[in-house]
């Protein structure tokens, strides 16, 4: 419930507006899903119109009295983790040290892109700053809704991480809505493919 009258005075930065309209929220869609979904399929077609609205909505929006995305984001942070492992173990076999490698260990060709799988890659593939690019190339940026601490210094109110969650939000509503094929195809087509992850 809010107070009719203001207490405090209002903070001397710029005025933060969120968007409420459904044809920029449809073009996004468009843009972000593509044709992954079907080739008749538009991206705005694949969801309710409650869950497009959910998935783009952080919890700083209407202090979380609106449904919000953290648990769309959970499952596709998931999916895309998996599509990235998966992604990664099919890419060429990272440069080793011969040098450094004992001769009797035992080598298989399966096991060759093994070394491509570590901590370091996957957190610099799906690195929030590198997705929030991705989803402000796509047109998130102008329709997640959320409120910033500071709307003069964004990268402090977390800009990256609430993009970055927008993002994972939309795979898991897919997955949901759509099956986990869809979702995945979305995360390795749209996601993954732009980031430099080819299959």
């Amino acid at each position: 419930m809010r107070m009719p009258q203001r207490i405090r005075p209002q903070p001397k930065q710029p005025i933060w507006k969120v968007n409420d309209e459904a044809g920029p929220l449809d073009a996004a869609f468009d843009k972000f899903i593509g044709n992954a979904a079907g080739r008749d399929v538009r991206g705005r077609e694949t969801l309710d119109e409650e869950v497009k609205w959910q998935s783009l909505t952080h919890r700083s929006f209407d202090h979380a009295r609106r449904p919000y995305n953290d648990k769309l984001a959970f499952l596709g942070k998931r999916i895309l983790d998996l599509q990235t492992s998966l992604a990664l173990l099919r890419s060429p076999p990272s440069a080793r040290h011969t040098d450094d490698l004992d001769l009797h260990v035992f080598a298989h060709p399966a096991l060759s892109t093994l070394d491509n799988l570590t901590p370091h890659t996957k957190a610099f593939t799906l690195s929030p700053k590198r997705l929030a690019q991705l989803a402000t190339s796509y047109g998130l940026k102008s329709v997640v809704r959320w409120k910033p601490r500071q709307t003069a210094n964004m990268e402090s109110s977390g800009e990256d991480v609430v993009l970055a969650t927008a993002v994972y939000a939309v795979v898991g509503a897919l997955a949901l809505q759509k099956g986990g094929e869809v979702a995945g195809r979305v995360a390795r087509e749209r996601v993954l493919k732009p980031l430099g992850l080819k299959d």
